[in-house]
């Protein structure tokens, strides 16, 4: 090729670089990532990602074996005084019930009932669907809020839906005379009879 058609065939740029005839800077590689390459990378983030949550579910998973869940559930016994705290002068009513103690209803609802000659826990739950039953002093019955049902002051239902008397708790005397209440221990009233779960006086 002659010196002239080599002439002709380059030009320069304004700050001097040689450019071909075709107008492109030789060799040089586009500026910035192909699509190709950005979507490489794109797939390798997120493949990344799910490899990273996968390890942290394996983790947290570990460490809730090494510390299971624990369930804390409120104490079942209660010291609710000793036997002379419950006596008194007054006299048995109809069904031989001398007080109705209503004390420790709204904390654990129970009541202490108080015959001539024997103490006893009265579960404060309807025999019906289990709502809590309310003593009335001056008619000297429970009842039920819920659906009406009606209990002598000793128990027995007489009105109502409820199909048997309130249930009994577990009570007893400790090693100091303390009168002791089990509320996780429940007797219907054929077996707290049978098996004498009361505190005779």
């Amino acid at each position: 090729m002659g010196i002239g058609a080599l002439i002709m065939n380059t030009t320069l740029s304004d700050s001097g670089e040689v450019i071909s005839g075709s107008g492109t800077h030789g060799s040089a590689e586009p500026e910035g990532l192909s699509r190709r390459q950005f979507l490489n990378q794109g797939i390798s983030v997120v493949g990344w990602g799910i490899v990273a949550i996968s390890l942290g579910a394996g983790l947290f998973e570990n460490l809730r074996f090494l510390y299971p869940k624990v369930v804390f559930h409120p104490p079942s016994k209660y010291t609710i005084g000793r036997v002379d705290d419950f006596m008194t002068d007054k006299k048995p009513d109809a069904f031989g019930v001398i007080t109705v103690d209503t004390r420790f209803k709204k904390d654990h609802r129970f009541f202490v009932i108080r015959e001539k000659e024997r103490i006893f826990a009265l579960y404060a739950r309807c025999t019906h669907l289990g709502c809590t039953v309310n003593w009335f002093e001056d008619l000297t019955i429970f009842k039920c809020p819920c659906h009406g049902s009606e209990f002598h002051s000793n128990g027995k239902e007489f009105a109502g839906p409820a199909p048997r008397p309130l249930d009994r708790h577990h009570i007893a005397l400790d090693s100091d005379d303390n009168i002791v209440v089990d509320t996780a221990l429940v007797y219907n009233h054929t077996v707290f009879e049978e098996q004498k779960m009361y505190i005779k006086v």
